[in-house]
């Protein structure tokens, strides 16, 4: 049996795989099965954003490999400190909690709001605001923040206490908190699985003032837009917003599993001892790469992440088959004339892999793709659209 045939046999059916199997890859290439080259589009959903094998990120991964791979979170650890320290200072946080995904990190960030305001406020403070369309996360209390009805109706009953109100509604949030007893209102800058679709500045900067002004905490879900995806550091800062809580993952780790969720000023001290854990989470290994990352995701490298926007942009926004473009950075959605699955598959029979964001072509490449291999992989998006 071949290797399609072994997964159809043993892996669980959740994925609709598409017909590729990869083997291999460096920097921005990958290869297929039988030699077959591909610009990658996706990293892995946002998460190589170096490529693969990446020599510095390599050696800080290998060298923590060969010095210690796990202790438990009974005792210190260097290379998670070091990676709190550096994300506090360039973020402003005052403390970090390290988990594996971005599942675990949101979900760390719904029981730090629902634990700060139980105590300040009482235990019936317990609503969270999310927005429709958004996406939180696979577990039953994520999926209940995610607010989208398709991705509940196979798992009732979720965890209770959400509710939802529409991206740019200020006044239907508004009421949601004079009606309800909430904690937290909870956004991601881009709504990424719900068709990379950034949300306003001015209500964004609205929320903000409200959450404020009625003592709720806003929670920024970063998980897919963190770690320079957008061109800044994280999404929150290109609205000049100041978030009680932050959540990531994905590129973070840079292929690695790792989660993170900042506290800011205002929940810094939510969590005491015994009342949050995680068996892998701040693992060295994750969190010397992580280090290794962050730390190389300067100014002028997100400058240089923006340069590559603009180039996407002014190449697709006027070309053939193209509707509209949305996204910030290097987190992009193409939506076509034709179906997206039709130019999907056409981009792949040519080399590039983007993937998909309900109907809408996503492109996620590598933050230091080269000019060279995007403009490749560009003209082979333009010419599939057509």
């Amino acid at each position: 049996m071949n290797i399609k045939e072994l997964d159809s046999k043993y892996i669980a059916n959740t994925y609709a795989r598409f017909p590729i199997e990869i083997v291999k890859g460096k920097g921005s290439k990958l290869y297929d099965e039988n030699g077959k080259e591909y610009i990658d589009m996706g990293t892995g959903i946002g998460v190589s954003i170096f490529g693969v094998g990446d020599e510095e990120w390599v050696s800080a991964v290998t060298e923590q490999l060969t010095t210690l791979q796990h202790t438990s979170n009974l005792y210190y650890s260097s290379p998670c400190v070091k990676l709190a320290e550096i994300l506090c200072e360039k973020t402003g946080a005052k403390k970090v909690f390290f988990s594996n995904s971005g599942a675990e990190a949101n979900e760390c960030a719904i029981k730090a709001a629902r634990k700060y305001a139980a105590e300040k406020k009482g235990a019936e403070y317990y609503n969270i605001i999310t927005l429709n369309n958004s996406f939180h996360g696979r577990t039953i209390t994520t999926l209940a923040a995610t607010g989208q009805e398709t991705f509940h109706k196979d798992f009732l009953p979720l965890t209770e206490g959400f509710l939802y109100a529409d991206a740019g509604d200020l006044e239907g949030i508004k009421k949601l908190i004079e009606e309800n007893k909430v904690c937290a209102v909870m956004i991601e800058p881009i709504q990424g699985e719900g068709g990379v679709v950034p949300l306003g500045e001015d209500f964004v900067k609205g929320l903000e003032k409200l959450c404020k002004e009625n003592d709720i905490l806003l929670i920024v879900d970063e998980v897919q837009t963190g770690n320079g995806r957008t061109g800044a550091l994280y999404g929150f800062m290109k609205y000049g917003i100041s978030p009680d809580i932050v959540s990531t993952a994905k590129g973070l780790g840079g292929g690695l599993p790792l989660g993170a969720t900042m506290f800011f000023e205002k929940t810094e001290d939510v969590y005491t001892p015994g009342t949050h854990g995680s068996t892998f989470g701040g693992n060295p290994v994750s969190c010397a790469g992580a280090y290794n990352i962050i730390k190389r995701l300067d100014s002028d490298f997100l400058n240089e992440v923006e340069k590559k926007h603009d180039y996407i942009i002014n190449e697709l926004q006027n070309s053939d088959g193209v509707i509209s473009i949305t996204g910030l950075g290097l987190m992009l959605g193409i939506e076509t004339e034709k179906d997206v699955s039709e130019v999907l598959k056409e981009c792949q029979n040519n080399g590039v892999l983007p993937i998909k964001a309900k109907n809408k072509l996503r492109l996620l490449p590598p933050l230091n793709i080269s000019f060279e291999d995007l403009k490749t992989a560009v003209e082979v998006i333009k010419n599939a659209c057509k």
